[in-house]
C-alpha cells in the first residue's frame, strides 16, 4: 500500500486488474462496461476505482477511454475526486441510470454491446435495456478474477486479520459478567476504530451452558446480559478499506466448560486441522468436505458454512458438511493466492448447542497460510 492520507494501491496493480477486466469483456463481445453499486454494496467499483461505494456509484468502462465514475449523493463528490484512481468522476444528477443512459449514448456504435456488473435493481436493468439494448452479465466473470488474490490484496487483508484479531482479544479481555450484547460489541469495534479499521461483521450469541439454547451466533445483538457459566461465541470481521479479516472463537463465562461443550470444540478443533491439512494448490473442492467428516464420526453436525472464499465478497467454494449440505459441491480446485475461512460450527443435533472456530488463510505453494494469530481454543474470561 502506498503512503497516502488514505491507503491506495499501486498505479500497476490497477492497471493490471483493468486489462483483466478487459479481457473479460473481449471474451463476451462487450464493448462498454457498467460496474454499479449502491447502498455500500457492489465490490467491482472499488476493485476497479477505489472508491467504496456510498449511496451510489456507477463506473462506465471503454476500453481505450478514461473511465467515468458517477456517485451520489452530490456532497460525496469531493471525497470520490481525492479516493477514485485515474478516473472522470462527476455526479450522477438526479438519476443516476439516466446518466449512464446519456454517456453510454454518446459511445455507443452500431452493434455493439453493454456489459455489467453489481447490484442493478430491475427498474434500473430496465431503463438500460430501454437506453441502450440488451445487457450482458458478466458477474459470474468478473467473480472468476477475484479468487485469486494479488499480492497487494493480501497486504490489505493481513491488516484487516491483525485488526479482526485485536477485536477478538479485546472481547476476551474485557468482557464482564452482567454486560449485554451490545457492550460486547461496542469493545469489540473499539479495538480498531482508531486504526482505521471499519465494522463488517461482528456476531455474537451466549447461552447457558447448563441449558443451551443457542448454536449459532445471531447477526444482531440483544439485550440479554451475560451471566455466569455462559458460553460465548463469536464471529468478528474487521475490515480495511474494502478487505476484511474474518476470526471465529468460543469463550466460557466465569466458569469451566461442561462435558458437552469440551466435546464440541474438540471436534470442531480436529474439524479444523483436517480440512487445514488438505489445503494446497490442486486440492478439490470435495477433499475439504471429506476432512470434515470427523464431525460427524464424533456424533455431531453443522449449522453455519463450513468453508468459503473470501476477500471481495462471499466467494466460492461455499461449502457444508456431509450432514448438513450446501450448494452441490463445485468443481473447483484451490489455487496458490485464494483466500479462505475455515470455521467448522460443530453442534448438536437437536441444534441446542454449539461452538464456533475459525479464521482466514491463503492457500500457498507449501499449503496454507493463517493470517491471524489470535490464539486458537475454547477460552475461559470474565
Amino acid at each position: 500500500m502506498v503512503d497516502d492520507i488514505y491507503p491506495r494501491f499501486s498505479q500497476s496493480e490497477m492497471a493490471g486488474r483493468r486489462r483483466m477486466i478487459e479481457e473479460v469483456m473481449a471474451e463476451a463481445g462487450v464493448s462498454h462496461l457498467v460496474a454499479y453499486g449502491a447502498e455500500r454494496s457492489g465490490s467491482a467499483v472499488p476493485w476497479l476505482s477505489e472508491w467504496p461505494v456510498t449511496r451510489e456509484a456507477a463506473l462506465l468502462l471503454t476500453p481505450g477511454e478514461e473511465p467515468h465514475l458517477l456517485v451520489q449523493h452530490y456532497n460525496h463528490l469531493p471525497n470520490a475526486r481525492i479516493l477514485a484512481s485515474r478516473c472522470q468522476v462527476d455526479w450522477g444528477g438526479p438519476s443516476t441510470i439516466d446518466r449512464l443512459v446519456d454517456l453510454l449514448a454518446t459511445r455507443l456504435t452500431a452493434g455493439q454491446r453493454v456489459g455489467v456488473i453489481g447490484p442493478l435493481r430491475f427498474v434500473d436493468h430496465q431503463r438500460l435495456v430501454d437506453g441502450v439494448g440488451d445487457l450482458t452479465r458478466l458477474d459470474s466473470a468478473y467473480q472468476r478474477l477475484r479468487l485469486v488474490k494479488s499480492s497487494e490484496e493480501i497486504e490489505r487483508l493481513e491488516v484487516a486479520a491483525r485488526l479482526s484479531d485485536s477485536s477478538v482479544k479485546a472481547v476476551r479481555d474485557q468482557v464482564e459478567v452482567g454486560m449485554d450484547e451490545h457492550q460486547v460489541a461496542a469493545i469489540a469495534e473499539s479495538a480498531y476504530l482508531s486504526e482505521g479499521g471499519t465494522n463488517h461483521i461482528h456476531y455474537f450469541a451466549a447461552t447457558p451452558m447448563g441449558d443451551p439454547s443457542q448454536c449459532v451466533p445471531a447477526q444482531l445483538q440483544s439485550s440479554r446480559r451475560l451471566q455466569e457459566g455462559d458460553v460465548l461465541f463469536c464471529e468478528i470481521s474487521a475490515a480495511f478499506w474494502g478487505y476484511a479479516g474474518q476470526v471465529l472463537r468460543t469463550f466460557t463465562v466465569a466458569a469451566d466448560p461442561t462435558p458437552l461443550f469440551v466435546d464440541l470444540h474438540r471436534a470442531a478443533d480436529a474439524a479444523f486441522d483436517a480440512i487445514l491439512a488438505t489445503v494446497r494448490p490442486g486440492a478439490h473442492a470435495a477433499e475439504l468436505v471429506e476432512a470434515s467428516a470427523v464431525i460427524e464420526e464424533m456424533g455431531f453436525t453443522i449449522y453455519d458454512d463450513l468453508v468459503h472464499g473470501y476477500g471481495g465478497g462471499y466467494l466460492p467454494p461455499v461449502l457444508g458438511s456431509k450432514s448438513r449440505p450446501n450448494l452441490d459441491v463445485p468443481d473447483l480446485t484451490l489455487e496458490e493466492g485464494m483466500a479462505l475461512v475455515v470455521q467448522p460450527n460443530v453442534i448438536t443435533h437437536d441444534e441446542r448447542a454449539g461452538v464456533q472456530t475459525g479464521q482466514l488463510v491463503v492457500v500457498t505453494a507449501e499449503g496454507y497460510r493463517s493470517l491471524h494469530d489470535v490464539p486458537r481454543g475454547m477460552v475461559r474470561i470474565a
